[in-house]
């Protein structure tokens, strides 16, 4: 579920860079990632090859194995860098909104890849896609939620545990909306979430 270029910016500031990759790494997976995507959206998964994606990026065979078993072991790993970079991009922006996903400009980034997503609930890799998402969202949430001053009273263990409830609860609205053709507003959404989160907790001073 990402993208490249532009389309790899879900964080309220900008792109969330590659941790530990120099630049002509990032360059290498970025275009194979790219380029797993596009042809997903013109053929079944199981019908490209290695080579369609090392065609289509213009990268050599030996880069690809350098980093990535097969296509399945590309998919797999660019989406839990997505999903990574999309849960951390609040605490590593430093936001100062009380918000503790970036629901809005996730959605919106999720809007504008229709076609991709379509094919991924085409070749059946939605649900791992899914499963992916929650455990890196329950990981941001609870690291988001150990940073905001309005949480400051809840104890460790149970924003752990909000933050599991809260991140299938994200993965659950995120799954209605793109089963509703993606209706709703991203903002609304990320308020109405946001309201979610908020309402049981008591404020530092309350």
């Amino acid at each position: 579920m990402s993208g490249k270029g532009s389309e790899r910016s879900p964080g309220p500031h900008g792109p969330h860079p590659r941790k530990g990759l120099d630049a002509r790494v990032r360059r290498s997976r970025d275009a194979l990632g790219g380029a797993l995507i596009a042809l997903m959206q013109e053929k079944p998964f199981d019908a490209i090859t290695v080579q369609d994606v090392l065609d289509r990026a213009g990268v050599s065979r030996s880069t690809f194995y350098q980093h990535f078993s097969d296509k399945d072991d590309l998919f797999t790993s660019d989406t839990d860098e997505f999903f990574e970079w999309v849960s951390t991009a609040l605490s590593f922006h430093g936001d100062r909104s009380d918000r503790v996903v970036p629901v809005r400009e996730f959605f919106t980034h999720v809007a504008g890849m229709r076609g991709y997503i379509a094919a991924l609930i085409e070749s059946g890799r939605a649900h791992q896609t899914f499963e992916l998402a929650r455990g890196h969202f329950a990981r941001g949430i609870e690291r988001r939620l150990g940073e905001l001053p309005r949480a400051r009273g809840i104890a460790p263990e149970e924003r752990r545990v909000m933050a599991i409830a809260y991140a299938g609860a994200l993965v659950s609205l995120l799954d209605w909306w793109i089963g509703r053709g993606m209706d709703q507003s991203p903002a609304a959404l990320d308020e109405l979430f946001h309201r979610m989160v908020w309402s049981g907790v008591a404020s530092p001073e309350g």
